[in-house]
């Protein structure tokens, strides 16, 4: 093992119980739209090993973050979803996490593409270990993205979010770990929208009769008064980074689904 590698798993082991750290915006570089994309901002482990290739994991906003000011979908925690980040930075795990911003509520998957080829042309992605994750409208780009590029990602994580059934085949074989509470005001866990977008639960239902093996969370209530935001309790599920962490591209996951995760 090299030496970096091995100070790395001795970290690991010392700050296994250590309180999760906080990882300021200021520590995000700040990405212009590239050809075709988006704005974007990306955090770099400074304890990465050289040359090492890391994992990466993109997070898709919901509609209260459009907008272009490339800040909006990173503050006040993103919503949750930087407990994930903070995770691995208290354990000295290095991952790459990239937060691209939408102007408006429909995230287009070919932009989002855009955004994560031009991160692989410039850092040290390992392309195998490639996770989409989002929540509410965020959560709806990240099913249109898998089903656009269904061979490009090691795994899902979609939180309180809606898609069409058509499409699903595809990504049944991709890891998926669904989030979505029972009662949620937003976005039905069953119906979605009323229409061909469907909830939670039926998207499921659906991954699983193709032959899917989805992870699926559904919380019997979501916070008071807006039960849709479920992302802060979610983002700090214990063991999701690690269930993140241990998904390979075109591999069934070597996890079993956690026992609160079978739900439904």
């Amino acid at each position: 093992m090299r030496l970096c590698g091995l100070l790395a798993l001795v970290l690991l082991v010392v700050t296994a119980g250590a309180r999760a750290v906080t990882v300021p915006t200021s520590a995000f570089l700040r990405q212009p739209a590239p050809a075709g994309g988006l704005p974007y901002r990306l955090y770099l482990p400074p304890f990465a090993c050289p040359g090492e290739r890391l994992p990466l994991i993109v997070f898709l906003h919901g509609s209260d973050q459009d907008g272009t000011d490339n800040a909006a979908q990173i503050a006040y925690g993103g919503n949750g979803a930087l407990e994930l980040l903070d995770d691995a930075v208290s354990k000295r795990i290095p991952v790459l996490f990239a937060a691209p911003q939408t102007p408006h509520e429909y995230w287009r998957p070919a932009a989002v593409m855009a955004v994560i080829r031009a991160i692989e042309a410039r850092w040290p992605v390992d392309r195998d270990r490639i996770v989409l994750t989002g929540l509410s409208s965020g959560a709806t780009g990240v099913w249109d993205l898998a089903k656009a590029w269904p061979e490009r990602f090691a795994a899902l994580v979609p939180m309180s979010g809606a898609t069409e059934i058509a499409g699903l085949n595809s990504i049944a074989p991709v890891p998926e770990w669904v989030f979505h509470s029972a009662d949620d005001n937003d976005t039905n866990v069953v119906t979605g929208f009323g229409g061909a977008m469907k909830g939670s639960r039926t998207v499921v239902a659906a991954l699983r009769a193709a032959g899917g093996q989805p992870c699926y969370t559904e919380y019997a209530h979501g916070p008071q008064p807006a039960t849709h935001v479920i992302w802060p309790e979610a983002y700090a599920t214990p063991g999701l980074l690690h269930w993140i962490l241990a998904q390979r591209r075109g591999k069934p996951s070597p996890l079993a689904c956690p026992p609160d995760a079978r739900s439904r």
